[in-house]
């Protein structure tokens, strides 16, 4: 045998010897194995308790009733027991008819309200309504109409008598609360289209095409608080404390 078949036959490992590494590399992975199921066993045993278990505690529902927002409502503490507290109403209807006049488009709250012996009471009263434009122009006379105008401002258009002779007058103007009343106050008055009948005419007449218009029907108390033109109307708004809708 010459020297490199020697070193050869020394670098390999036996036969034998292969089997013996494999074997135990195997068993050291099993022992691994077994190691890691053991330790997932206790832990597994050590967060956890048989399903029958006396002292087991009950995981809380995140939708607990408790956890839910109170949406019960408080009463006034006056309360008498002849009474019946409605809590908060509203209202809405496309026309309602007050005294005789009706009210378009009505839309209206109550805030605290009770029923007792003394009627239907509100803390607090929130009413928005449209008065039509004909309610309004029959406080002028037969014939007057009412419109919209530019710049949020109303138009009248009727006719006077002056002089035996009939006369036709347009007039343009502001609409605001005055003493809780609707008022119209002329800006522009035009007579027949004659400046020089205007001009002889107007400051007189302003008074005759001025408004101021009570809004009837309302109960006690509720108070107009603003209002602005609209294509149909006037659109009010009116508001009220302590009030009595129904007695």
């Amino acid at each position: 045998m010459n020297p490199e078949q020697a070193s050869d036959s020394q670098a390999r490992p036996a036969p034998g010897q292969s089997r013996r590494r494999l074997l135990n590399g195997a068993i050291g992975a099993l022992v691994m194995l077994g190691v890691v199921a053991l330790a997932l066993l206790l832990l597994w045993l050590s967060i956890t308790r048989p399903v029958d278990s006396d002292d087991a505690t009950p995981i809380a529902s995140s939708a607990s009733p408790s956890a839910a927002p109170s949406t019960e409502a408080t009463p006034p503490p006056n309360l008498a027991e002849d009474e019946v507290w409605l809590g908060d109403i509203s209202l809405s209807a496309s026309s309602v008819i007050a005294a005789g006049t009706p009210l378009l488009d009505v839309v209206g709250t109550g805030t605290d309200v009770t029923s007792g012996p003394d009627g239907l009471m509100a803390d607090h009263v929130d009413l928005t309504a449209t008065v039509p434009f004909d309610v309004v122009a029959a406080e002028i006379g037969p014939g007057a109409t009412l419109s919209a105008a530019d710049g949020g401002e109303v138009r009248v258009d009727t006719r006077v008598e002056a002089f035996g002779r009939s006369l036709p007058v347009g007039a343009t103007g502001t609409v605001t609360v005055a003493d809780g009343n609707l008022l119209m106050v002329p800006t522009a008055i035009d007579i027949g289209g004659s400046r020089f009948v205007t001009d002889l005419l107007g400051e007189g007449l302003q008074e005759l095409v001025m408004i101021e218009h009570r809004i009837e029907g309302l109960p006690d108390g509720v108070v107009l608080r603003s209002v602005q033109v609209v294509d149909d109307g006037f659109r009010a708004n009116l508001t009220g404390d302590d009030i009595r809708l129904v007695e």
